[in-house]
């Protein structure tokens, strides 16, 4: 009997322990938590990368541009003008540099806990940015002076007739349409596309 068994073969029968993901991965199938790691992964990226060029920068800018004249890049129209802000982005706000502050934690804090239903490549990279940008004008308002957590913004980017700004500014206001966009679109951050 055992030996018909084995020559006709028997039905699989899964065991307790498998599971649909499991099975999804032998066939080379991604499965949700998988495809849920990478876009967390695609979003700390994209966060390191912005955060490290709005570092860097600001370092070079403090070294080399700040008690200097401006740089003219594109003559009026562009310059580099190292200044110290307060305030929020563009200058806005700077009586309320604690505030600022802890808007910036805020930020990070609930884009940390969104990152855990996150499955959509673009909104992992616009979060990505917004929390690469509130990060870099945190670690400002943390160590530089006049003190913890009233420290003031490093900016630099100078167009003509408009506010000063930095990288990190740039970041949170390119996050910022993406996520515009991805709203008008129907595009959740879970990956589900919902149509009004």
């Amino acid at each position: 009997m055992a030996e018909a068994e084995r020559i006709i073969g028997t039905p699989d029968i899964p065991d307790a322990e498998g599971t649909e993901g499991d099975e999804a991965e032998g066939r080379g199938e991604e499965t949700a938590p998988s495809r849920g790691k990478r876009k967390i992964m695609v979003l700390f990226g994209v966060a390191v990368f912005a955060y490290l060029l709005d570092l860097i920068s600001k370092m070079i800018v403090v070294a080399k541009l700040e008690h200097h004249p401006p740089v003219e890049i594109i003559g009026d129209w562009l310059r580099l003008d190292a200044i110290r802000n307060a305030g929020a982005a563009f200058g806005i706000g700077e009586a309320f540099t604690i505030i600022f502050t802890f808007i910036a934690a805020t930020v990070i804090v609930v884009i940390a806990r969104l990152a855990r239903k996150l499955y959509s490549l673009p909104w992992a990279i616009a979060l990505g940015l917004l929390l690469g940008g509130a990060l870099g004008n945190l670690t400002d308002r943390i160590f530089r002076a006049p003190g913890t957590f009233q420290g003031a913004v490093v900016d630099f980017i100078a167009p003509a007739h408009f506010a000063v700004f930095n990288l990190a500014d740039s970041a949170i206001v390119c996050g910022g349409i993406l996520i515009v966009i991805l709203s008008f679109k129907g595009l959740d951050p879970d990956g589900t596309v919902h149509k009004d």
